[in-house]
């Protein structure tokens, strides 16, 4: 190819990778349409407890699972992306991150969602704003599809459907077992939704029950999410509301802590302790925030302090955290 039509080439096609696909709502839609499609096969593991094939069967598990997660996703990504555009910051739609089904154990089907802001954010109550509106939002959708999903328990039947001897004394035993942390409010929700004389599933198997599971994963995803630290949208928050010094000495501890926690897990797994306290990738988590994210806040141009109102939005948003944080979210017994 000649250098003249090589170089035009070149020039057509960075632009057009830029302005006419990566930044157009097409773009956008394709991600959220392929998040939808490995969420949906994730739920059909998940649900059935198989690796596949899947039959028809199976489809309404891995449906349900994945419109829930999409869901959970949307809205705590729109309320930023609402509230980016209610002060005037350029944002983006959100971009949803599909996660292939390729066979690890735990494979949600997604990394979640994110929106950039193309435009600097000016002042604190903006920032506050823009922070705290995805957390809020997507905790409301947690709590809807949790209390749903307690909501429409199905019977021992369904347990029994996919695991015949659940009942049996020897169920499990020297099998291998993935536990989910239990957390103030799906305890709560429990104890509200579900009566007594219901057949409630243990933290050990609720990843069979679509809605439990999704809804248990976006509390998740929202107290790592909350984590005061640096640019985390609990950093946004505590620096928002308290400036500079008390975020930094926030963000110091909250890393400490999520660290400590993160080495109780690796002791326990190397040792086998069975301390029942820490999870290693709470480790892993801190790190990623120390060399990526990174501990400290960037400036805004104009610092003032926040109104009564959004004072107390942000101590919500820090009660939130603490009803949707485990520190101990996954247990593997072998």
């Amino acid at each position: 190819m000649p250098d003249t039509i090589k170089n035009s080439f070149a020039e057509f096609k960075k632009p057009f990778l830029k302005a006419k696909f990566f930044q157009t709502p097409l773009f956008h839609l394709l991600l959220a349409i392929g998040t939808f499609l490995t969420t949906f096969v994730a739920g059909m593991e998940w649900t059935s407890g198989s690796p596949g094939p899947y039959g028809v069967e199976d489809f309404g598990g891995g449906l349900q699972y994945a419109s829930a997660i999409i869901f959970i996703l949307a809205v705590h990504e729109f309320g930023h992306y609402f509230a980016a555009r209610y002060h005037k910051v350029d944002a983006t739609l959100p971009y949803f991150i599909p996660f292939p089904p390729i066979p690890i154990f735990l494979n949600f089907g997604t990394l979640g969602a994110v929106i950039k802001t193309r435009s600097q954010i000016l002042n604190n109550k903006a920032m506050f704003d823009i922070g705290v509106s995805g957390p809020i939002a997507g905790f409301f959708a947690c709590l809807i599809v949790l209390i749903y999903g307690f909501s429409t328990l199905p019977g021992t039947e369904y347990i029994l459907a996919i695991h015949p001897d659940y009942f049996d004394p020897d169920y499990g035993r020297n099998a291998m077992a993935l536990q989910f942390g239990d957390t103030l409010l799906y305890s709560f929700l429990k104890g509200i939704f579900v009566s007594p004389d219901q057949f409630i599933p243990p933290m050990s198997e609720i990843y069979h029950y679509p809605f439990l599971c999704v809804g248990w994963f976006g509390l998740f995803v929202t107290a790592m999410n909350m984590i005061p630290v640096g640019q985390l949208d609990g950093g946004h928050i505590i620096y928002s509301m308290f400036g500079t010094k008390v975020h930094n000495n926030v963000s110091a501890l909250s890393l400490l802590t999520i660290t400590v926690v993160g080495v109780f897990g690796v002791v326990n797994a190397v040792l086998e302790t069975n301390i029942g306290f820490g999870w290693s990738g709470w480790l892993f988590w801190a790190l990623i925030l120390y060399f990526v994210i990174k501990m400290q806040h960037p400036p805004v141009p104009y610092f003032e302090p926040l109104g009564k109102g959004r004072m107390i939005l942000g101590w919500i948003s820090i009660i939130i955290l603490m009803l949707s944080f485990s520190p101990t979210p996954f247990v593997l017994t072998i």
